[in-house]
C-alpha cells in the first residue's frame, strides 16, 4: 500500500442516539434505542461542507472502507483501491464518510448487541430491520457531524440499494448519487439465495434460536451461507479462469468426498474467514433487509419514485454479474429518463461477476473522479478542453467516433444552428460527447447522449454530459413518445445494424431529427472506384475495407428515397464538404449530407 496514495492510520468513532424515551421508529412498526453507529471519516470537511460523501456498504461489509487501523495491520479498508489522495473518492478534495449499518456486528447496534432491557445480546429478539432503516439512521449520523446535504451516496450491492433510498427518500439531501452493481427491488432469485443461506445457518444445531453467544457459534451453518453467496458473486469466466478443473493438493483424484478441487478449497477458505469476522444473525437480519427492498413500494412505481429525485445519477453495472444483472440497472436509468432527470449509465466490460465493483478500480475511478468533480463544480459541464487520450482504452474502441473524422466536424457547427436554445436533446451515438458539449455551451440544450463504446461512454461522464450505454440497433422503446425536442444521428446511420428502426424510433421520441451521413456518391469516392477500381477512402469515410465499421453506404439520393417511400417530411437537406454548403449538384460534389426530418 503507496504511502502517497494511502489515507494512513484511521480510527473507528462512534455515534449513540435515539436514548430512551426517544427510541426510533422502525419500518416494521417497533422500538429501537439506544441506537450506536460506528463510523469512520477521511479527508477534511470545508468550510461551506460542500464535499460530503456517504459511502454505504454491502452485506458483509462495515465502516472500514480505506486505510489501516495500525501500523501492522496487513488488510486495508474493503474499498481502498477507491478511497484515498488521488484516487477516484479523492480525499484531498472531499470529506468521505462511511458508517457500518444497524443491524450490523462491525460496532454498529446489531442482534449481537446488548439489550439494555435484559442485560444479555437481543439474539433474535432484536427487530426486524429495512434498508430505509438503515438509511434512517445514517441521516441521524450527518445531522450529528452537521452535514445537511451530501455532494454524492454511493455504494455497490446493499450499498447501491441505500443509495437509491437515499435518492427518493431524501432527495432534498443529495446532490447526487451513485448506485453501483444494484436493483431497485429484490428478486425471486435473488431472494432465493438469500433463504438458502438462512436456511443453512438456522439449520445448525448450533443455532439455538439465536441465542449462541455464550456457547459456540452456529459457523457451519455461516460458512455454507458464505460459500453458497461467494458462488454468486463471481462469474462462470472468473471462476473457469481462476480456477478451471484444478486439484489443489495433489496431483490425481482421490475418489470421496474431500475438498480437493481448487475452487472447493477455495470456497472453504472463504467460508472459514468470514465465521471468524462476521455474527450469523446479522445474516439473518441484514439478507431479510435486502429481501424486503423495493425503492417503488411507497410510491406506487418506479417511475413515480424516480421522479422524486432531485440530484444527477450515474448508475453503473457489469456484464459479467448475474446476481445484478446489467438489465436491472438499465430499469432504473429509463425510468430516470423519462422522468427527465440528469442520469448517466455505463455497464463496465469484465468477467469479475458482481464482485467487480470491488476490484475493477481503474474504470471506476474514471467515471467515479469526472462524475463528482462536475457535480462539484457544475460550471465546467460541457467543457471544450481535451480529455486525456488514456480514456478511450478503457474499453472497447467505438463503432463510430467524432474523433475518427478528419479536420473541421462541419456537420456540428450546422446541427448546433439548427438546434434551439435551451431545448432537450437526445444525440444517437455521441461519441465522445463533442457535439454535445457545443450543445450545452452555445445552445444551453439539456442533453443526454446514447453510446455503445465503454471508452466513449467515460469520456462523457468526465466532460459532464449525461450519457446511457446502450445499442441504439436494440431501439429506443423505454423512452416516450415525443418526449425530446432533437434527435441527432450524426455520422452513424451508416455503422447501425438497423437503420429502418433507429429511424422510425428516432421520428417516435423526438419531435425533430437530424440525420448527418457520407454521402457515397461523392464524385472523389466515385474516381477512386473508377480510376483505381478500389474501396474509397476519404475525409468522411476514413475506413479501409477490412476494419470499416461501416454496414450501409448510402447517397443523398438514396436517403431522399429511403424518406419519400416511408412518407418521412424532409425539412431540410444540406450538402456539405469542407468547404461548405453546396447547393448546385449536391449528389456529385457533396461529400456529407445533413437533413432535418420529422413524422408527416
Amino acid at each position: 500500500m503507496s504511502v502517497e496514495t494511502s489515507v494512513g492510520i484511521v480510527y473507528t468513532k462512534y455515534f449513540t442516539f435515539a436514548e430512551p424515551p426517544n427510541e426510533m421508529v422502525l419500518e416494521g412498526g417497533q422500538k429501537l434505542g439506544p441506537i450506536t453507529l460506528a463510523y469512520e471519516t477521511y479527508g477534511e470537511l470545508n468550510e461551506d461542507r460542500s464535499n460530503a460523501i456517504l459511502i454505504v456498504h454491502a452485506l458483509s461489509g462495515d465502516a472500514h472502507v480505506a486505510g489501516i487501523h495500525h501500523a501492522q495491520d496487513a488488510k486495508p479498508g474493503w474499498w481502498d483501491s477507491m478511497v484515498g489522495p488521488g484516487k477516484g473518492f479523492d480525499t484531498n478534495k472531499y470529506f468521505v464518510i462511511c458508517s457500518n449499518v444497524i443491524g450490523g456486528c462491525m460496532g454498529s447496534t446489531g442482534p449481537s448487541s446488548i439489550n439494555p432491557a435484559t442485560g444479555q445480546p437481543y439474539g433474535l429478539s432484536f427487530p426486524i430491520i429495512t434498508v430505509g432503516d438503515m438509511v434512517q439512521t445514517q441521516r441521524e449520523l450527518l445531522r450529528h457531524l452537521g452535514i445537511e446535504k451530501l455532494l454524492t451516496v454511493t455504494g455497490g450491492s446493499m450499498g447501491g440499494m441505500q443509495a437509491l433510498e437515499w435518492a427518493t427518500r431524501y432527495p432534498e439531501m443529495v446532490r447526487s448519487a451513485i448506485p453501483i452493481a444494484t436493483t431497485h427491488f429484490s428478486g425471486a432469485q435473488q431472494i432465493a439465495f438469500d433463504a438458502v443461506g438462512r436456511n443453512a445457518i438456522m439449520g445448525d444445531p448450533r443455532f439455538r434460536d439465536g441465542d449462541y453467544y455464550d456457547a459456540d457459534m452456529p459457523s457451519k451453518g455461516l460458512a455454507i451461507a458464505r460459500m453458497l453467496a461467494h458462488i454468486t458473486y463471481l462469474s462462470d469466466m472468473s471462476m473457469r479462469n481462476k480456477f478451471g478443473r484444478r486439484l489443489r493438493h495433489r496431483d490425481r483424484l482421490s475418489y470421496d468426498f474431500q475438498s480437493e478441487f481448487s475452487v472447493e478449497t477455495y470456497l472453504d477458505y472463504q467460508g472459514e474467514q468470514f465465521v471468524n469476522r462476521f455474527d450469523p444473525n446479522t445474516y439473518l437480519y441484514i439478507t431479510k433487509a435486502m429481501d424486503y427492498f423495493d425503492v417503488s413500494a411507497r410510491y406506487g412505481s418506479l417511475d413515480e419514485a424516480m421522479k422524486r429525485v432531485q440530484g444527477r445519477m450515474l448508475v453503473i453495472s457489469f456484464t459479467s454479474d448475474w446476481l445484478y444483472p446489467p438489465y436491472q440497472s438499465e430499469e432504473i436509468v429509463y425510468a430516470l429518463a423519462r422522468q427527465e432527470k440528469d442520469v448517466s449509465y455505463c455497464c463496465i466490460q469484465t468477467d469479475a461477476g458482481h464482485d467487480a465493483f470491488l476490484l475493477e478500480f481503474e474504470v471506476l475511478a474514471k467515471l467515479v473522479a469526472g462524475f463528482l468533480e462536475n457535480t462539484l463544480h457544475p460550471e465546467r459541464i460541457g467543457a471544450p478542453e481535451p480529455l486525456d487520450s488514456s480514456e478511450t482504452d478503457l474499453g472497447p474502441p467505438a463503432a463510430a467516433s467524432s474523433s475518427i473524422y478528419e479536420g473541421h466536424r462541419v456537420d456540428y457547427e450546422m446541427i448546433c444552428n439548427l438546434v434551439d436554445e435551451g431545448s432537450r436533446v437526445l444525440d444517437i451515438g455521441c461519441g465522445d460527447g463533442a457535439l454535445l458539449c457545443d450543445l450545452i455551451r452555445k445552445r444551453s440544450v439539456k442533453g443526454v447522449g446514447i453510446e455503445l463504446a465503454q471508452g466513449n461512454v467515460i469520456s462523457c461522464v468526465r466532460r459532464g454530459v449525461s450519457v446511457i450505454q446502450a445499442n441504439a440497433d436494440k431501439g429506443l422503446g423505454a423512452l416516450p413518445d415525443q418526449s425530446f425536442d432533437w434527435v441527432i444521428l450524426s455520422m452513424t446511420l451508416q455503422v447501425i445494424e438497423n437503420p429502418d428502426l433507429v429511424l422510425r424510433e428516432m421520428l417516435r421520441v423526438g419531435r425533430k431529427c437530424i440525420i448527418s451521413f457520407p454521402n457515397f456518391s461523392y464524385w472523389k469516392v466515385r474516381a477512386k472506384m473508377l480510376i483505381n477500381g478500389r474501396a474509397p477512402v476519404t475525409r468522411s469515410l476514413p475506413y479501409s475495407w477490412y476494419d470499416s465499421p461501416n454496414r450501409h453506404v448510402l447517397s443523398i439520393r438514396d436517403f431522399r428515397a429511403f424518406c419519400r417511400e416511408r412518407n418521412i417530411r424532409v425539412e431540410q437537406e444540406i450538402a456539405l464538404s469542407n468547404r461548405g454548403v453546396w447547393r448546385i449538384w449536391p449528389n456529385l460534389l457533396a461529400d456529407e449530407a445533413l437533413y432535418v426530418i420529422s413524422a408527416t
